[in-house]
């Protein structure tokens, strides 16, 4: 993920191009995952992951970041690994209460932004750090589940462990964006609206 230091403008990019594909194969995944296809559903999205590395790496090292990127790239990463939750919530490989949790806090947060703009006080684009810990910890524990699931191995303690550390990050991260969100709408400071 990347925040552009110098946006170049909202006209398509390399790395624009990549997150587009990304974004085209979370519903690839969805069907795969339902279908019970774990080989082609992990593949997927080791590659969605892949490409998250790559279209970061060429927008920094060739100077193609720019605004369509700041907001396609998080809002990639957030439609794949929510839908991948839901999905294997419904299936039970993740407890309802992690995936109820993810999914209220990246709703409350759009919430927040929308009516930050609705009342003429929008919100910077800046994700906090612990925003981008729970992301990354919640793609791992996503990779970890399909990687066990694709090639039939058990990896346990690490997905209980995860479980557990996604669902303190999501909880700590909701609460230091709603502490930004009341501070930034109060007028004592600049708040910031997630990595979405």
């Amino acid at each position: 993920m990347y925040q552009p230091a110098n946006p170049t403008g909202t006209h398509l990019t390399i790395p624009n191009l990549i997150t587009i594909l990304r974004l085209v194969l979370v519903p690839a995944v969805v069907l795969a995952m339902l279908q019970a296809r774990w080989d082609w559903a992990f593949a997927g999205f080791l590659i969605a992951g892949i490409s998250d590395g790559v279209d970061g790496f060429i927008a920094r090292r060739f100077n193609q970041q720019s605004r369509l990127g700041a907001y396609l790239d998080p809002m990639a990463d957030k439609l794949l690994v929510v839908s991948v939750f839901i999905v294997m919530g419904f299936i039970g490989q993740l407890p309802l209460w992690l995936v109820v949790t993810v999914v209220s806090r990246d709703a409350l947060i759009v919430c927040a932004v929308v009516l930050s703009s609705v009342m003429a006080h929008p919100v910077e684009m800046k994700p906090l750090f612990v925003s981008k810990a729970n992301t990354a910890i919640q793609i791992v524990l996503a990779a970890v589940v399909l990687g066990e699931l694709a090639l039939a191995v058990h990896l346990d303690p690490l997905r209980p462990a995860l479980i557990l550390l996604s669902g303190v990050l999501t909880v700590a991260s909701a609460g230091a964006y709603l502490v930004a969100w009341l501070r930034h709408m109060s007028g004592y400071g600049e708040g910031s609206n997630p990595d979405i």
